[in-house]
């Protein structure tokens, strides 16, 4: 009796010495690349270079959170034109010109009894709301919790990663606002920032933590909860799309992007894709009320 001898999947005409830990495909001696653990293949050696951390292993001396910087700052000029515009009394939380002409709004504006909105081709009012604020304490409370997830998020995936999960989790806020409370004028960045949560517990979870065991569970129970509690005052889909959005696109860029042989390209474009169905479903959404 005769036994088949394993060959390499990447050299057939050699003979396989072991097999890779992460991926178990059978690979020669040349393949080899040692781990902390025996041996991986080329492909997953690779993505393994490409992996997440987060936490303190994340950060290195001189690192800035340059995109997270440039967030805020968005936000805190759209919030100081807004003041210029609006005068005082919108530090204070009065609707002002910058809410009513730029928050999201499917297509009637109960106040002023008129017509306006996505429905009414005003498709920008789906991105220019998640940079609106009522008042000094709405926007301090949101850019103080962008500066600690986005920090942490960028440290440990990037900038390029980072800011594609704030951009789907936007973008998806509003289709969960506009499904919700489609007649209500929606402005801020907390569907984004629910998403930057998302996404930390996907990246977290790549490296072993599981979304049951995740640190970031109570604070994210906490805010449902606040949020469901007063719903009368916050967008509850615009928080819990924004969620949604964060966790698939943290699986797309950190679970699906890791698979051995998957270039990195492709959860990049596939995130992008994913905002913009969003998009395109936010305009459906507010077409159909």
């Amino acid at each position: 009796m005769e036994t088949a001898v394993q060959t390499c999947y990447r050299h057939p005409d050699q003979p396989a010495g072991v097999i890779c830990q992460r991926c178990d495909r059978p690979i020669c001696p040349r393949c080899m690349h040692q781990a902390s653990v025996g041996f991986h293949c080329p492909d997953c050696a690779r993505s393994g270079r490409q992996q997440v951390r987060i936490g303190a292993a994340a950060f290195h001396v001189g690192f800035k959170p340059i995109l997270t910087y440039i967030l805020i700052g968005l936000n805190v000029l759209v919030f100081l034109v807004g003041v210029v515009i609006d005068g005082a009394g919108s530090i204070l939380g009065e609707m002002g010109r910058m809410q009513i002409d730029f928050g999201l709004i499917a297509g009637f504006d109960s106040q002023k009894f008129q017509v306006v909105g996505v429905a009414q081709g005003e498709w920008y009012r789906i991105i220019s709301s998640g940079f609106l604020h009522y008042g000094l304490f709405h926007i301090a409370v949101n850019m103080y919790a962008l500066y600690i997830l986005g920090m942490v998020l960028e440290a440990g995936v990037g900038r390029l990663r980072m800011g594609m999960v704030y951009a789907v989790s936007l973008i998806a806020g509003s289709l969960g606002a506009l499904i919700v409370s489609p007649n209500d004028l929606t402005v801020g960045a907390s569907g984004a920032i629910f998403g930057l949560m998302g996404g930390l517990m996907m990246a977290m979870r790549a490296q072993g933590v599981s979304l049951r065991d995740s640190p970031l569970l109570p604070t994210l129970a906490l805010n449902l909860g606040l949020t469901l509690f007063f719903s009368r005052y916050i967008s509850v889909g615009g928080h819990v799309g924004g969620f949604i959005g964060g966790l698939v696109a943290g699986w797309v860029l950190f679970d699906v992007g890791r698979r051995p042989g998957l270039a990195r390209w492709v959860p990049l474009a596939v995130s992008g894709a994913l905002a913009v169905g969003c998009f395109v479903g936010a305009m459906l959404v507010a077409g159909a009320q």
